[in-house]
């Protein structure tokens, strides 16, 4: 269910969601299952900070106050000094001193965590400015916390421990409560990345197929949806290579049918008596071998080629050194930092030459670049000609459409030359558009996949 927002909503909402959301599938996951984590982490540790540790350290405060609070009362009605550290030592735990004349009560820095529930008790019993907690560095006697207090003349100073105030079961919890935690993310990352995997392996072995790469090693793996896609792929991956190679068969046999009568129809004509006729006769069948030859090449295609490693700006200026002559002013821009990449090197040599071709015909100045981004490597070819109407540059692409004003049949044309080189680049993974050119003709792009 998908609630419709306005517009300016629902743009914002994109917005931000391409902003702060991860794009893929691992990480997504991953915020899935840490965000809840940590929530729960947080709200466990409120809860029993709020609940049974912070109870349990008012009540161990409260519990140390009232024994000095006895110590301090014991004391203003004379019991001596020795019996009543004897009694505080072995009964509270705790080490007291009896000081008549002023001390100066200095306070140190203390853990306000440890002693925030100690303070407030004695705030409440011995009221403000009347008392000081400090930490004894020393540790004499496992006492590690002074705590100075002041009635009437007397200044009372009590040793005790920390943990006569402060449990220390929060920091166990809290480190089993992590430790958990962590050991249940890893072992999901772990899992998640074999799931992962299994797709991101799947997404490329489908893109080296369009591509023109078989890969034979593939075996579907992860979990049984997974498996279940990868299995229907390499199923349909087999049914359309079947269809090719039944196509192309198919082709070879209607190659061989329709090219015997021809050249028996040629060799019968080239021995018939000279006429107006036999010259005619002779252009015609010249011309439906090139359509039959065309046709062929452009339903076979270049299916039997393997994709290699091909250094394509090598590549590209093959093409442009056969196409230089002094009737045509061409020139190649390549950088030689482009990368090699896997293509059906003789497919798309015929695709190039194809479009060079093109522009050579009609066109007298002619420049090929080859640039690389992070992404894709393009093929640009600029030239002055007549070009091409921007209504009519997708129909150049269809399989026997000629532009009829600017290619005549005398330039031996059938209108297959840009449907090949599509069929070709699309075979890639790549594209090929028209576009307006800087030298005032059509510009052809040209743009493989890295």
């Amino acid at each position: 269910m998908h609630i419709r927002w306005p517009q300016k909503i629902e743009d914002k909402l994109n917005f931000w969601r391409k902003k702060l959301l991860p794009r893929t599938l691992f990480f997504r996951t991953m915020l899935l299952i840490f965000v809840p984590l940590i929530v729960v982490q947080i709200v466990s540790v409120v809860v029993f900070f709020d609940g049974s540790w912070s109870r349990m350290g008012r009540r161990l405060s409260e519990n140390l106050v009232g024994d000095i609070k006895i110590v301090v009362a014991l004391k203003e009605k004379g019991i001596p000094d020795g019996e009543l550290k004897e009694m505080a030592g072995n009964n509270f735990g705790i080490m007291v001193d009896f000081f008549d004349e002023p001390v100066s009560m200095v306070q140190s820095d203390v853990n306000p965590v440890v002693v925030a529930y100690l303070r407030e008790a004695l705030e409440k019993n011995f009221g403000s400015g009347n008392w000081v907690v400090a930490i004894d560095k020393k540790e004499s006697a496992n006492k590690d916390l002074i705590i100075w207090i002041k009635q009437g003349k007397i200044f009372y100073q009590f040793f005790c421990s920390k943990k006569q105030i402060f449990s220390s079961s929060i920091f166990m919890f809290v480190v089993w409560m992590v430790a958990t935690s962590v050991l249940l993310f890893l072992v999901s990352v772990l899992f998640l990345r074999i799931q992962v995997r299994a797709i991101a392996d799947l997404a490329q072995t489908a893109e080296n197929f369009g591509k023109g790469v078989d890969d034979d090693g593939f075996k579907p793996y992860g979990s049984s949806e997974v498996r279940k896609a990868g299995v229907a792929f390499i199923k349909m991956k087999e049914r359309i290579l079947k269809q090719m190679m039944e196509r192309t068969q198919m082709l070879a046999g209607i190659s061989h049918d329709l090219r015997t009568p021809l050249t028996r129809m040629k060799l019968m004509v080239t021995m018939m008596d000279k006429s107006n006729d036999k010259q005619d006769f002779l252009a015609d069948i010249d011309e439906m071998e090139k359509m039959l030859n065309g046709y062929l090449a452009f339903v076979r295609g270049e299916g039997a080629e393997v994709a290699q490693e091909v250094d394509i700006k090598d590549l590209v200026r093959s093409v442009v050194a056969r196409f230089a002559s002094k009737k045509v002013k061409l020139k190649c821009v390549a950088n030689d930092e482009v990368k090699i990449i896997m293509v059906k090197e003789q497919a798309l040599r015929r695709a190039i030459s194809n479009v060079v071709g093109n522009a050579c015909r009609y066109a007298k100045k002619i420049v090929v670049r080859v640039e690389e981004s992070e992404k894709n490597i393009k093929i640009l070819v600029d030239d002055n000609g007549p070009g091409i109407p921007k209504d009519k540059r997708e129909a150049v692409f269809r399989a026997f459409y000629r532009l009829e004003d600017s290619r005549n049949k005398e330039t031996g044309g059938i209108g297959l030359g840009l449907a090949i080189t599509k069929d070709i680049v699309t075979s890639h993974g790549g594209r090929i558009s028209l576009e307006d050119s800087e030298l005032g003709g059509l510009r052809v792009v040209i743009t493989l996949p890295l």
